[in-house]
């Protein structure tokens, strides 16, 4: 079973953001509370879907509790960015999204990725995997959402032409009239 090794709640700031150039960006997720910064490391796809299970996640919330207001869809970007101390304490495996309806917070719950080498876990009872549990307002929940659809967007471009990644000297055989120059 896994141990609780982080909590923050609530944080005062929760964002997903991506590091290095196109084609080699590292993509991490967030959450600030007070001093203390936890920083994890995602993938792109991690992200995406993330984004979208919010949405759900928010609309469920809204039918099980009509009176709330709906979460705001105002984000400031350059607050979104990520906090330069990146230091990441785990490679995440998945995202698990819950509410707390006495404190009207959403809480994310981040279990860390498993070594590939799980005879390690089995012979090392303190081996065990890491949680981080990030409450935050549905505002914060919406906020990073919209954050995460604009910094997936920003990787590599796809040719409109091709569908093939567009890289520098990209080389679209149908831009070419459908012939390949050696």
């Amino acid at each position: 079973m896994p141990r609780l090794d982080i909590e923050l709640s609530p944080v005062d700031h929760i964002t997903t953001d991506a590091i290095g150039p196109k084609g080699k960006r590292v993509f991490y997720l967030q959450g600030i509370q007070g001093d203390q910064v936890v920083t994890l490391i995602t993938e792109k796809f991690q992200i995406q879907a993330l984004s979208v299970g919010v949405e759900q996640f928010l609309d469920e919330i809204t039918d099980r509790f009509p009176e709330l207001p709906d979460a705001s869809t105002i984000y400031d970007e350059e607050e979104m960015r990520i906090n330069p101390i990146v230091d990441p304490l785990f490679r995440l495996s998945d995202i698990g999204l819950a509410y707390d309806a006495e404190n009207d917070w959403a809480v994310l719950i981040i279990h860390e990725l498993i070594s590939e080498n799980i005879e390690s876990f089995e012979d090392d009872p303190a081996q065990e995997t890491r949680v981080v549990r990030f409450s935050c307002t549905r505002d914060q929940l919406k906020a990073l959402a919209l954050w995460g659809v604009e910094v997936a967007q920003r990787g590599r471009q796809i040719c409109t032409q091709c569908g093939q990644v567009e890289e520098e000297g990209h080389f679209c055989v149908k831009k070419n009239g459908g012939h390949k120059q050696n």
